[in-house]
């Protein structure tokens, strides 16, 4: 690359070569950011439902209080009464992160079956 060159025109067909092989390796550096991209596609999604599991959902009281009370006098009470102390220590915690998660995500879909019921329509939507 350190040649030394002679004439303009020369100067300019080598700084025309090397913009030519500068958008290759580009068009390259894309390609193999999307393959890359496809596969760990697996990875994220997997990471998601772990992160369902670690974090807690913070959005709704009412529904993170409702799960944890569940997870703690049915799973911790009754489910694992008989397992060790770090089984009733973990899962329970587990669960209600999972569950804040869940709940989070089913709750529009809870509050309209929760409307059909009030409005005696057995929990099935109404044909407007």
């Amino acid at each position: 690359m350190n040649r030394q060159f002679k004439k303009y025109k020369e100067l300019l067909e080598e700084k025309h070569q090397l913009e030519v092989l500068l958008q290759n390796k580009k068009e390259v550096v894309k390609a193999d950011t999307i393959k890359l991209k496809l596969e760990l596609k697996p990875i994220y999604e997997i990471a998601g439902h772990l992160n369902k599991f670690t974090a807690r959902d913070k959005t709704s009281l009412i529904l993170s209080l409702s799960s944890d009370l569940i997870a703690d006098i049915i799973f911790k009470k009754i489910i694992l009464a008989r397992a060790g102390w770090l089984s009733k220590l973990i899962l329970p915690y587990l669960l209600k992160n999972y569950s804040s998660n869940f709940l989070k995500e089913q709750k529009n879909k809870f509050f309209d079956r929760l409307r059909g019921i009030l409005k005696n329509t057995n929990g099935k939507p109404k044909d407007d």
